[in-house]
Formats: structure tokens, C-alpha cells, sequence
């Protein structure tokens, strides 16, 4: 499968959780539960005044805020009918928004919602590991922008494949697969099944620094 769908894939499977689950459900994102997360997911992709709001702080944030409460009050059902249609026209079909933001999104967002209810890591097949690790490489160094006096170095498990995210000594390394250092790296490190290894004061650093957008 193409990477460019791995979006849609996730997409569709957090869909079904969440249908699944309803919309009490916990995420890691304490304190949401499916419901704040699925108002979430649709505010992102169908409010072009207030998704920019979701990255950016001060006025605009509360306005997404805002605007995010008010979608979560609306059927739950629909909110999950809403995501599972997919993007409508514009940015969020372009295929580089689809392969990276949209990838991470829906990955990072099912992991979310799976692990605050019970369920493990998932075995992935060769292209989806692909298209996370590529992921992973795109710009570490911003999602660890915040790790001082240390340098970190990421390495996909069973192989010899890693990349450089900050360029300082000592330097810690995270190993795992694509799919759990993306989890880390988007703050969800408690959750995220890795090893941290290194020299003391920089596995101290890892794991005091807090990673993600």
C-alpha cells in the first residue's frame, strides 16, 4: 500500500474504536475522553478559521478552544461519521499533508485512545514501518527542541537505521520501532514501549525534557 494512505488506514481504525468505545472513553490526553479527542479531529480538518489554533498559542488557541467545546456538546455519532469521511477539498488532501501531518495525526491520535483502554503495541507490516520511520526522520530535531545539555540519537530496533535529533554531547539513544520513537517524540513517553540508553546525564536529560509539537 502506498504510503500516501496510510493516513486513511489509521483514519478508519480509529474511527471504529471510537465507535466502539463511545464517547466516555479515556485517551492519553487526560483530561479528554473520545469525545474531546473526536471534536478535536474534525475542529482540525473542517474549521479553517479556528485549526490553526490548535498549534498556536494565545487569542488563536482560545479560539480554537472555544470552538472545540462547542463541537464536543454535538452527537458523538456524527463527529465520528464526520472524521471517517475523510478531509474535504483543499489542504488536507495534499499528498505531503497526507503522508506526514495527516499520518502522525491519526497514528498518534489511535495510540491514544488504545493504550488508555487496555490494548498493547500493534505489529506493523514492513510499508507502514516504513512510512513511520520516515516520519521520524522528518524533522526530529523540533520535536525535541526542548531537551537540553543533551544530544539524542533515535534507532529503529533490529536494524542498523538511526538518525541524529540533536547534535550535542553526551548523547542518549532511543531505540525502538518507528511506530513507539513517534510516540515518544510526541509526549507520549510513558506510554511509548523503548529503551533509553546512554550516559547517565544524558538518559537524565531524555527523560526530563518534555518532547512533541
Amino acid at each position: 500500500m502506498a504510503g500516501a494512505f496510510f493516513d486513511s488506514v489509521e483514519r478508519a481504525r480509529l474511527c471504529d474504536l471510537l465507535d466502539e468505545l463511545g464517547p466516555d472513553a479515556p485517551t492519553l490526553i487526560g483530561p479528554w475522553t473520545t469525545r474531546d479527542l473526536a471534536a478535536h479531529l474534525v475542529l482540525r480538518e473542517h474549521d479553517a478559521l479556528a485549526g490553526p489554533g490548535l498549534v498556536l498559542p494565545g487569542a488563536w488557541g482560545r479560539l480554537a478552544e472555544r470552538r472545540r467545546t462547542a463541537l464536543a456538546a454535538k452527537d458523538f455519532g456524527g463527529l465520528v461519521a464526520t472524521i471517517r469521511s475523510g478531509p474535504p477539498p483543499g489542504f488536507f488532501r495534499i499528498g505531503w499533508v497526507r503522508r506526514l501531518a495527516s499520518l502522525n495525526e491519526f497514528f498518534v491520535h489511535h495510540e491514544d485512545v488504545r493504550r488508555a483502554n487496555g490494548h498493547g503495541p500493534r505489529t506493523h507490516e514492513p510499508a507502514m514501518q516504513q512510512a513511520l520511520w520516515r516520519n521520524v526522520t522528518c524533522a526530529p530535531w523540533f520535536l525535541a527542541r526542548r531537551l537540553r545539555s543533551a544530544g539524542l540519537e533515535l534507532h529503529w530496533a533490529g536494524t542498523a537505521t538511526t538518525v541524529r535529533a540533536r547534535r550535542r554531547e553526551p548523547a542518549a539513544r532511543i531505540t525502538g520501532p518507528p511506530g513507539e520513537l513517534l510516540l515518544y517524540l510526541f509526549g507520549r513517553q510513558d506510554a511509548a514501549h523503548v529503551q533509553v540508553s546512554g550516559p547517565t546525564a544524558a538518559v537524565r536529560a531524555v527523560q526530563r525534557a518534555r518532547f512533541g509539537m
